[in-house]
């Protein structure tokens, strides 16, 4: 029943009764008499109480419907309220859900042009450092070894050292073009790209261990570049700004799906508000389907948890070149895809 029947139908009874108690048995003297004025205000007395449950009733899902659209967030699906109450209120709460359904989708639409373009602008740069750059700093350090063969002996200590600068520089920018487009993630798969990623991220001040199996569900490739950067964002953010000196980087796989976990000692996110990176990566995963958590970690620090979800029937596979590993120490088998 609608809301307008509701508070209507409980007035028309309270007029009705006391029309026919006034027409009836009851009367009013003048002046009039305790009891009289009794029995008038215990009528509104019970007339205005019903009025307040009925509107209490009817108000009830339009505060909880108010409620949901202050605190809702895009980024965070499956958060609808519930279609309850009045015909008017439910209605209203349909279209809400509706609509914001319809806006999520758009916003998934549109974050994924703008993720993709990302990610061609990045395979560009990526390209143009290794091709042009790359070159260069490779053409100079050939330069420098001819000058050093002909330069007098109390100068070579010093072309010596600008060789080292320019290696350093080259070093440099084959990283930087590994991070932009990862080459061993198209070439050796998921697996092999997250433990490059756990090696590459163990520097001074910070270890990262990893478990990685080979035995993952098949996922799409959209799907494995996304678990690849939520994890290379969770592991920038625990080296630069958690204050951590040690982390994990887990892969698994679970029922309907697989679960990467990065987690570090560090300080936690206390009560700061979320950043870019924590927005990347939540718009990452509604791509995808996939549910990211950030919660504290036991102990101290913080985990970041990202549930991938895979078509159903595709629960086994195997690739040949990944194999299980716990500890980061040896890149030579994973690192043969360094090269953009």
């Amino acid at each position: 029943m609608s809301l307008f029947w509701r508070i209507f139908l409980l007035n028309a009874a309270g007029l009705v009764v006391a029309t026919a108690l006034l027409l009836g048995p009851v009367t009013v003297s003048t002046p009039v008499l305790v009891g009289e004025a009794l029995v008038l205000l215990a009528g509104l007395a019970a007339l205005l109480a019903g009025n307040a449950v009925v509107l209490r009733l009817g108000l009830t899902p339009l505060h909880r419907l108010g409620h949901a659209m202050a605190t809702a967030d895009l980024l965070v699906p499956g958060a609808r309220p519930e279609v309850a109450g009045p015909a008017e209120a439910a209605q209203l709460i349909a279209t809400y859900n509706t609509m914001l359904d319809r806006l999520q989708a758009e916003r998934a639409a549109g974050a994924g042009r703008a993720l993709q373009a990302q990610e061609d602008e990045r395979h560009r740069i990526a390209r143009e450092l290794h091709d042009e750059v790359g070159q260069t700093l490779t053409a100079v350090l050939l330069q420098l070894k001819r000058v050093a063969d002909r330069v007098p002996a109390e100068l070579r200590e010093e072309v010596s050292l600008s060789q080292e600068a320019t290696r350093a520089g080259l070093d440099e920018v084959r990283r930087i073009a590994r991070r932009l487009r990862p080459g061993v993630l198209e070439e050796l798969g998921l697996a092999s790209a997250l433990r490059s990623l756990a090696a590459e991220f163990t520097h001074h001040g910070l270890t990262v261990h990893h478990q990685v199996p080979g035995d993952l569900p098949p996922l799409a490739p959209e799907s494995e570049l996304v678990i690849y950067r939520v994890a290379q964002e969770g592991l920038t953010n625990t080296a630069r700004h958690a204050a951590a000196d040690r982390a994990e980087l887990s892969l698994r796989p679970l029922p309907g799906g697989v679960e990467l976990l990065v987690r570090d000692n560090g300080t936690g996110l206390g009560e700061a508000s979320e950043g870019a990176g924590i927005h990347g990566m939540r718009e990452r995963a509604l791509l995808i389907g996939a549910e990211i958590h950030f919660e504290p970690a036991p102990g101290r620090g913080t985990d970041v948890r990202l549930h991938v979800p895979t078509p159903p029937g595709d629960r086994t596979a195997n690739r040949a070149e990944d194999t299980p590993g716990d500890t980061v120490g040896d890149r030579s088998s994973d690192r043969t895809g360094d090269r953009p």
